[in-house]
């Protein structure tokens, strides 16, 4: 089975900007249920930027079979960066982002919060909502030919 290729759809990558709330809204749900290791994230103190390359499915395009692609994410102005339930020194990890939540605080800084599958997350304080996402590579297959999944929980009454 070969990769896809966006030559096949006529689509150019995915590149776009957060800078509010609002914003921030679409690129979470285009990037719920993106996987990457452990060691595609870093924290740049100096330059004040996080960045992490996922691998993200793409739910923007309805593809039989399933498709994933690399995309970058970029966020900027960040102050600090700290983790929870990650450990950073297990260099095969795997996390799924389910989520991105931001807090404001004073004056348009905030927490910029990514929250992982198994209760892991990724708190960024940031000065303002900044953020760049973008594809990187070329569609391909999912590996596991299914569409992500969330059963629901029962406690709701939804099935």
């Amino acid at each position: 089975m070969a990769d896809a290729r966006f030559e096949d759809t006529n689509e150019a990558p995915l590149r776009l900007r957060a800078q509010d709330a609002e914003d921030l809204k679409v690129m979470a749900a285009l990037l719920q249920d993106a996987v990457f290791p452990v060691t595609e994230m870093t924290y740049d103190r100096r330059r004040r930027r996080f960045a992490l390359l996922v691998n993200r499915f793409r739910w923007e395009h309805d593809a039989r079979p399933p498709e994933r692609v690399q995309s970058l994410l970029i966020v900027n102005d960040v102050l600090a960066a700290a983790t929870q339930g990650v450990d950073r020194a297990e260099s095969d990890l795997v996390l799924s982002l389910l989520s991105l939540e931001f807090t404001p605080g004073e004056d348009g800084a905030g927490t910029l919060d990514l929250v992982l599958a198994g209760d892991g997350g990724v708190r960024l304080s940031v000065e303002c909502v900044d953020l760049a996402l973008r594809d990187v590579t070329r569609p391909y297959v999912a590996p596991s030919g299914r569409v992500p999944s969330h059963p629901q929980d029962s406690a709701d009454g939804e099935s």
